[in-house]
């Protein structure tokens, strides 16, 4: 199968709409202090939505149907491991870690699976942006005894994202459709998250709480965010479309600034200019 090659300025700016979407929904994740339910909810949203998705597209062709249920597999390890990140560490440190680790991870990835050559530009910006994400992580300083297991799993959430963004990349070019693989995503993986909550909280009472709506956004947040980048996937290379996605550390800086009273100081501001270096020279 032939790689995808271009990469254009609406795609970027869609991709970046994308990544404001996906830091909105982990804020209010890690916001919510009951997090089996809020991925629980998440799952429903996710199992809905990817039903009504396939309702009204159909199957995705059968190619593609075993790196759907790969992904929802390693969705799931995400899921896990995210939720572990949230527990250990701030959301404006976590969430840097995680999704900096991915880009030059799928890089390499798309480099030996997908057979995709990057311009010596955009491996440049490939670079720079990971350096910028990287920043924005240990903007604070060094990193000390303390926060080694927040980090730690942070890293671990980032080395699946790069598996899940492969394995989907691969998989959504050879669907015909990306939003009928979308769909098919979201509808094998939503139901797990749900089923571990009525095992650990059988009383139901995570359904009707007044965190329910919020849960139920962040699930619909995330349908939009990942049905999108999914999208842009079949379009585009994956490594470029993965390392623009991640501009959502600048969006989850802002986020922990103002929802979590994090800091966002002059080191942080630096790196966000980084990022945004990298963004240019991805897409130039």
């Amino acid at each position: 199968m032939p790689s995808q090659s271009q990469i254009t300025v609406p795609i970027v700016l869609i991709v970046i709409g994308a990544g404001a979407l996906h830091a909105v929904w982990n804020a209010i994740a890690k916001y919510l202090d009951d997090r089996i339910a809020a991925f629980a909810l998440i799952g429903i949203a996710s199992t809905v939505g990817g039903a009504a998705v396939l309702a009204l597209t159909g199957w995705p062709r059968g190619a593609a149907v075993p790196f759907a249920v790969a992904s929802a597999l390693i969705h799931i390890g995400y899921e896990l491991a995210l939720m572990n990140s949230y527990r250990l560490g701030a959301f404006n440190q976590v969430y840097p870690i995680a999704r900096g680790t991915s880009p030059l991870v799928v890089a390499l990835g798309a480099y030996v699976l997908a057979g995709e050559r990057l311009s010596p530009v955009a491996l440049a910006g490939v670079a720079v942006l990971a350096a910028g994400l990287a920043s924005l992580a240990l903007s604070s300083g060094r990193l000390t005894r303390s926060e080694l297991p927040a980090v730690t799993a942070a890293v671990i959430t980032g080395l699946v994202i790069a598996g899940y963004t492969v394995v989907d990349g691969l998989g959504v070019r050879r669907a015909g459709d990306p939003y009928a693989y979308a769909g098919l995503l979201f509808l094998l993986m939503g139901p797990v998250m749900p089923a571990v909550a009525l095992w650990r909280r059988p009383r139901l009472e995570w359904l009707t709480g007044p965190a329910a709506g919020k849960g139920l956004l962040a699930g619909a947040l995330s349908l939009v965010a990942y049905g999108t980048v999914l999208w842009a996937q079949s379009l585009a290379p994956l490594a470029e479309v993965a390392a623009i996605r991640e501009t959502s550390v600048v969006f989850a800086a802002l986020i922990g600034m103002r929802l979590f009273a994090e800091r966002f100081g002059a080191r942080r501001v630096a790196a966000a200019a980084l990022v945004a270096a990298g963004i240019l020279l991805i897409s130039a």
